[in-house]
């Protein structure tokens, strides 16, 4: 419905119920097409709704804020959609510090694995998880919501857009490279977006354990 549908996408449908049941989700074909339930109350859309925008990641706020209304007897509905629509318009908290520097650290860590390896094969599968890295540290750190795969990608893409640059097209040009050999590009990107942050940081990062 939200104009990002591929001949591989699935339709996903939410039913709202009273109660039992609910919640649980099912995966099956309806005429050919592929087809996920999200079947739930009132009371699991908002747990759900709450737990997403701590962990920044609105899987369930999207999925009502841009659904399109099928049936809708008292309201809720569009109640719902609407009240959604506002939490997923309003991002998420901004980063505290202490996540800025552990996500600093983490990019930093990583760029290093890349750097120091000889394996092709590890290096591709570094860089994999650079990038998620990356990218989320971009997206969070300037007060936009993360995902993973696609999602993530859609949200650097529309930063990109939204400010100007090309985070997005620079980390996936950087992976490609990775791929074919060269892992110049991806550190240029990486190291772009860690600056925007306060740079690399290694020494000096400390986590307490618990006491």
């Amino acid at each position: 419905m939200n104009g990002t549908a591929t001949a591989t996408s699935d339709l996903d449908v939410t039913v709202l119920l009273a109660g039992s049941p609910a919640p649980y989700r099912e995966s099956l074909h309806h005429g050919g097409r592929p087809v996920e339930l999200f079947v739930q109350t009132e009371e699991t859309l908002e747990f759900f709704g709450a737990e997403e925008r701590v962990r920044r990641r609105p899987t369930t706020l999207r999925l009502i804020a841009q659904s399109h209304i099928l049936v809708d007897r008292d309201g809720s509905g569009v109640r719902l959609r609407d009240s959604f629509a506002r939490l997923l318009a309003d991002g998420p908290d901004p980063l505290t510090e202490a996540e800025v520097r552990a996500a600093r650290y983490r990019s930093t860590d990583l760029l290093d694995d890349l750097l120091g390896s000889s394996d092709a094969d590890e290096r591709l599968a570094i860089a994999a998880t650079l990038w998620q890295a990356t990218a989320d540290l971009l997206v969070t750190g300037c007060g936009r919501w993360t995902g993973d795969g696609k999602w993530l990608h859609r949200e650097m893409v529309a930063l990109d857009r939204d400010a100007g640059t090309d985070h997005a097209g620079g980390l996936g040009r950087g992976v490609r490279c990775v791929g074919a050999g060269d892992v110049a590009p991806m550190a240029t990107a990486v190291l772009r977006v860690l600056d925007l942050f306060g740079g690399r940081l290694f020494d000096g990062f400390r986590v307490a354990g618990p006491a």
